[in-house]
């Protein structure tokens, strides 16, 4: 089954099982991939529609189906994800003698991927976002860009590419207008302009917020706004710094499951790079992890020295360390630490992550977290 036809099986279930927040915010990317402006006309006015008639589930989920129906007609063409479009091999950055270098950190990245930055704070994060995005050079190295369309000077690269920094500035006048102002520049005709920006004010759930002022909103809802923006100028790579910052927990995953579906369109894809303290969050939704330490390159299939293959648990319990040495000792631990109030143990390679949860289930031991963290970058915080 082809990818296309597997997206409208998913927004199928989604509605039918009545999860229409997310069902419709699918059905939405499948609309924005056929470019049809009429399709996108029946969205805004379901959208409008469920604004004012919010207990109308099942004549909403009716409707949704109808625009489905239209949309799966519609052919698309897969985008070839295959070759990178940013190569960057033995980058480096420095600041000067004895001062913060980063690299040499060689790269590619392709469209339809998300990936992950993390590090702890001063580590390089921002600094190699900033080279990937031209803002800074780099000192040496090779930095590539292969985009779809053609560029001749910095500004036409820049066209291609968005970096949305941590603090974004402030601006004047409504979100609506905002957002009009961008294709405006692009000399889109008004009553296009009119149709796609009202298509992604309903997919960034923004439709309540249009008419507001920066200062009216939540850094929530600008984060969306910045991705509506960055969406309607249809780039090839964006890189986001922190974008999860000031967020709340619910906020942070609505946000990363929409860069996810940015990312995966059919045939216009993105390529994209988010920086995070929020490991956990970043990793669910990313195709690879980076990891900088003292501007150093690791990645999520990176060996931790010389202990290829253990097992690293990640507990939060109320037991003694003492009780998780002993009911631990048969299943081959190593070693146990105390990190940040956590517990990090590590077992032979022999020990699987199912054993371990059975000798805590065995004790009763009331575990608040656990986590399997062998194959995660988290380790590497730890380590």
């Amino acid at each position: 089954m082809s990818k296309a036809k597997l997206r409208i099986q998913e927004v199928i279930s989604f509605l039918k099982n009545k999860d229409t927040v997310l069902g419709f915010r699918k059905l939405m990317d499948c609309v924005i991939d056929t470019q049809d402006l009429d399709l996108y006309n029946e969205v805004i006015a379901l959208t409008d529609w469920k604004a004012q008639f919010p207990d109308q589930e099942d004549e909403f989920i009716k409707r949704s189906l109808e625009i489905l129906d239209r949309a799966a007609k519609v052919p698309l063409t897969e985008y070839e994800t295959n070759n990178p479009i940013v190569i960057g091999k033995e980058l480096v950055k420095s600041y000067g003698r004895n001062r913060f270098k980063l690299g040499p950190i060689s790269i590619n990245i392709r469209k339809g991927e998300v990936y992950g930055l993390v590090g702890e704070n001063g580590n390089g994060k921002t600094t190699l976002l900033r080279v990937l995005a031209k803002e800074l050079k780099h000192n040496e190295g090779q930095l590539d860009f292969r985009f779809d369309t053609s560029y001749n000077t910095n500004y036409d690269l820049r066209t291609n590419l968005v970096y949305i920094p941590q603090r974004t500035q402030k601006w004047y006048g409504s979100l609506k207008d905002n957002l009009k102002f961008v294709l405006s520049n692009y000399g889109i005709p008004p009553e296009e302009n009119e149709t796609r920006v009202l298509m992604m004010i309903a997919r960034f759930g923004l439709w309540n917020y249009k008419h507001l002022k920066w200062n009216e909103l939540s850094s929530g809802y600008k984060m969306r706004f910045e991705l509506a923006r960055t969406l309607l100028r249809q780039p090839e790579l964006l890189l986001l710094d922190e974008p999860l910052a000031n967020l709340d927990v619910l906020a942070q995953q609505v946000i990363l499951e929409d860069l996810k579906s940015m990312c995966n369109s059919i045939n216009n894809p993105i390529a994209m790079i988010l920086s995070s303290q929020q490991l956990y969050e970043v990793e669910k939704i990313s195709d690879k992890v980076i990891y900088l330490k003292d501007g150093k390159y690791k990645d999520n299939t990176s060996p931790i020295d010389n202990q290829n293959n253990q097992l690293i648990v990640e507990i939060e319990c109320d037991a003694e360390r003492q009780v998780l040495l002993s009911l631990f000792k048969s299943i081959q631990l190593e070693k146990l630490i105390y990190n940040g109030g956590i517990y990090v143990a590590y077992f032979n390679n022999d020990t699987t992550f199912a054993m371990v949860l059975e000798q805590l289930g065995v004790h009763k031991i009331n575990v608040t977290y656990t986590r399997n963290i062998s194959e995660s970058t988290r380790r590497f915080f730890v380590s």
